[in-house]
């Protein structure tokens, strides 16, 4: 079992008003959240997972602990607050792209203390740790203790998600991503979190220093241009994008970071060990498998995620 962990929120989408009336503005919502999308990913995909996050006890709440349930995804770290449930705005660009505004202070996804860290059992073959949870507290910290806590017992993959508006300082993200790469074994970064992270830098650069450390191998999604993967052992190389009609791009980077998870687990290598002894070949085919899966996403509107069988 693989377990997710970070924040679960709705998105809010913005819809035409058919009748014309610019006073009125339609809205569809998606149960989502970068590290909910992932976790739910992993389900459709075939792999066992579970969710480690806090969910409000208001409307809310429950039905994203009900869409949780209606996929599969355990509920046995799961906690409950009495406060709001985060909301994110989204608007799509014209190339599918979206743009988020969230509203989240005080929210339940952010109260998890230390005194909620969870005991794992031998079930939990690794952890994923993703977005705007990293940074914000008292979950961050929480977060960076349960990483330290594991690291080099399970399988830790990372995927830093910058999204600025819940967190605004950059120095702040610099800092805890910095110390997270420590910590990690896989790590999947998009070319837009690079740019904000180190606008100043070369991306190759960066991921070769973040090699440097336990990570075994990196994998660089790049929107339309497809994705390029660093290994420690075997270098970098890069595969296309999967020709695809975009709806828009929102889920696609979680869809990826689930591919990624599922390979490992269908071939049983989702362990340090595992990671540390992948071939060039096996990296590949798992770039590619992740690639495949990220396209499906784009072609429909909102996090809605592929399943195993509409995957070669």
């Amino acid at each position: 079992m693989y377990l997710v962990c970070g924040e679960a929120l709705f998105d809010f989408f913005s819809e035409d008003d058919a009748g014309g009336q610019a006073s009125k503005v339609n809205f569809k919502a998606i149960a989502g959240g970068s590290p909910f999308n992932v976790a739910v990913g992993l389900r459709r995909l075939g792999v066992d997972s579970a969710l480690f996050a806090g969910l409000s006890t208001d409307y809310l709440g429950r039905r994203l602990q009900q869409v949780l349930k209606d996929e599969g995804v355990r509920p046995d770290y799961l906690v409950d607050f009495a406060a709001p449930t985060t909301l994110a705005m989204v608007a799509v660009g014209a190339n599918g792209s979206p743009h988020y505004s969230f509203r989240g202070e005080g929210c339940a996804d952010r109260q998890l203390s230390l005194a909620h860290l969870p005991t794992l059992g031998p079930d939990v073959r690794g952890l994923h740790f993703g977005s705007f949870s990293l940074v914000v507290q008292p979950v961050a910290d929480t977060l960076l203790a349960l990483i330290k806590r594991e690291s080099g017992k399970r399988l830790i993959s990372l995927d830093p998600n910058v999204r600025l508006n819940p967190e605004p300082n950059i120095d702040r993200w610099r800092e805890r991503i910095a110390t997270l790469v420590e910590l990690a074994d896989l790590i999947k970064v998009s070319d837009e979190d690079l740019s904000l992270l180190y606008p100043e830098q070369d991306p190759q650069r960066v991921i070769e220093g973040w090699l440097q450390h336990r990570c075994q191998v990196v994998f660089l999604t790049r929107g339309g241009e497809g994705a390029t993967v660093f290994s420690r052992a075997h270098g970098s190389w890069s595969v296309p994008a999967s020709a695809v009609k975009i709806a828009d791009t929102v889920g696609a980077g979680d869809t990826f970071q689930a591919a990624l998870i599922t390979w490992l687990t269908e071939h049983e290598l989702d362990s340090v060990e595992g990671v540390q002894h992948l071939q060039r070949e096996q990296i590949d085919a798992m770039l590619r498998f992740a690639v495949q899966a990220a396209a499906l996403t784009c072609s429909k509107t909102g996090p809605d995620l592929p399943y195993r069988h509409q995957l070669t």
